[in-house]
């Protein structure tokens, strides 16, 4: 396999409504930063892959603006994902293996102010049976959160505790949006939002972007003092149908997780634990130590961009390494309801 890492990262600031800017003014200044960082121009990138929902922006084929920010001349090679910028990494990350390109830039953004995500969300459902009923994501991470504490030894208490210590942990990172040195027992004293979801165990609406930038071979160290490598990476997918799984386990996450070695010696995780029993959840599939540090970012719980949280659970990790000395971190992101599919990312520095 060849080797391919991660030698710059770069995300926007992440707040709940970005009124000053459309997408493309988003984006710009963050694949700027992601160029300064990694030494790089635009005419030494041979890739370029976004993750972007249409649904987000209310009209057909809205990644294209993106690419206003990217630049259109000289001509580039160009994809694109209608997912979160995680899969957009992953694709260009095959094309680095399989020799087709030596460098890539992969960027992820969404604006999810412009509409009623309750709403949005829906249409991701299966479109016969389950997205006419209008059942919202709120509701089915609802009925997840109930599935998991009637099917094991995990509490409300429990998922208090992940939503607390998630918006501390905000409180050290410059880019989350919501940060507070809250307790567990103020959480479990807020009233039921979707029972058994109290407001702080579900994520914030927010609008960002971020970019990263990966290189192949030896040439990362040339670029990055310490550049986070790909070790391994996978992704996995679970039916549409909540009623044919157990909503109370991930087992796309641990198949992912198994195959890209997810249990051995990672010293810090950035999953995309979008609601607080989703934290649970994917701590026990992706068999994570108790030593195991988990969202030290504050996470999805702090600031939920939709298509780039996935990427900044990547980048997050990526700085663990480059800044933190950490050796071996995890990054995971997830898209659709109730963790339907899943993506693992394993990195490890020099």
């Amino acid at each position: 396999m060849r080797d391919v890492a991660i030698v710059a990262f770069a995300q926007s600031p992440l707040v709940r409504r970005q009124t000053d800017f459309d997408e493309p003014q988003m984006i710009m200044p963050v694949v700027r930063e992601a160029y300064e960082q990694s030494g790089l121009d635009r005419s030494q990138i041979d890739f370029v892959c976004s993750g972007s929902a249409d649904y987000l922006a209310g009209q057909p084929f809205a990644f294209i603006r993106g690419l206003d920010a990217v630049g259109a001349w000289p001509p580039l090679s160009e994809s694109h994902v209608e997912m979160d910028g995680a899969w957009a990494l992953y694709e260009a990350w095959m094309m680095l293996q399989i020799g087709h390109a030596d460098t890539a830039l992969v960027y992820g953004f969404g604006k999810a102010s412009a509409g009623n995500m309750r709403e949005v969300l829906t249409v991701e459902l299966d479109p016969y049976y389950l997205a006419p009923t209008g059942i919202d994501c709120i509701s089915t991470a609802g009925l997840q959160a109930r599935a998991l504490l009637d099917n094991s030894d995990y509490t409300e208490r429990d998922m208090a505790e992940v939503a607390a210590r998630s918006r501390r942990s905000a409180m050290s990172n410059d880019h989350a949006q919501v940060k507070k040195d809250v307790t567990a027992e103020e959480i479990l004293a807020e009233p039921y939002w979707v029972d058994p979801l109290r407001p702080s165990d579900c994520p914030p609406i927010t609008d960002g972007a971020a970019a990263v930038v990966l290189v192949a071979g030896d040439r990362a160290r040339d670029l990055c003092e310490r550049p986070a490598w790909i070790r391994g990476i996978d992704n996995r997918i679970e039916t549409h149908y909540f009623g044919t799984r157990d909503l109370s386990k991930s087992p796309s996450t641990e198949v992912a997780g198994k195959t890209v070695g997810s249990g051995d010696g990672i010293e810090v995780a950035e999953i995309s634990s979008t609601f607080s029993h989703q934290e649970l959840i994917l701590k026990d599939a992706l068999g994570l130590q108790d030593s195991t540090e988990i969202n030290p970012s504050g996470g999805p719980l702090a600031a939920n961009p939709l298509m780039a949280v996935g990427l900044i659970r990547i980048g997050e990790a990526f700085n663990q390494i480059k800044n933190n000395g950490k050796q071996r971190v995890l990054a995971h992101a997830t898209s659709g309801h109730c963790l339907q599919q899943n993506l693992v990312c394993v990195l490890e520095g020099d």
